[in-house]
């Protein structure tokens, strides 16, 4: 189940992210609703746009990071560990691929999205960078709300606040909410992880 759960999450995240990717040119958006946008842009960095240290480096971490992952739900799954903590697992296994394989082969096989241009597929090596060094693409954007709070919440009644929501793809989606729910409901589970086989 969690190795058709991985491949279901890949499926639609490369499908979305491709679509986004030969659709719309960078920094275009699209108005679903009022809250909800697909806005186009690309990233270095790891999930919600962050960026720490080297990009080839981060490649290389996700790389040893999945494969010790996988390693993992392997390990619990030979142990019968509840069916919710492996599909949890799954889900953050499946994100952190999604993401990776942007970065090994969006570079390699698509030309560069630009403002005014919507990229296409020029064939493996004739892209817009090396192996592992490919954009990570994004289109899920919320718009900045301003809300506030009720009179009766204790603190905060009757303040304004802002949320600013960033631009994320399905992968980043599918890791946020495996880990939340891990730490919501398999702290148990967490705090005993180990490598080894018994």
């Amino acid at each position: 189940m969690a190795i058709l759960l991985v491949f279901a999450i890949l499926l639609i995240d490369q499908l979305i992210k491709i679509w986004v990717k030969t659709s719309m040119s960078l920094h275009e958006s699209i108005r679903v609703t009022d809250w909800f946008y697909i806005s186009f842009i690309e990233n270095n960095g790891m999930a919600w746009g962050m960026q720490i240290g080297s990009k080839l480096v981060l490649s290389l971490f996700r790389v040893i990071a999945i494969g010790f992952l996988s390693y993992y739900i392997w390990l619990q799954a030979c142990k019968k560990a509840r069916w919710g903590y492996l599909v949890c697992l799954a889900m953050v296994l499946a994100g952190a691929a999604g993401n990776l394989i942007d970065c090994m082969f969006y570079g390699l096989g698509f030309d560069a999205s630009t403002p005014h241009h919507i990229s296409e597929w020029v064939g493996l090596g004739n892209g817009y960078a090396p192996f592992l060094m490919g954009k990570v693409v994004d289109m899920f954007y919320f718009p900045i709300i301003h809300t506030t709070w009720p009179d009766w919440m204790p603190f905060w009644g009757g303040e304004e606040f802002i949320f600013f929501s960033p631009v994320f793809n399905f992968a980043d989606a599918s890791i946020s909410v495996g880990v939340v729910a891990l730490l919501l409901f398999y702290r148990n589970e967490l705090a005993k992880i180990s490598l080894k086989r018994e």
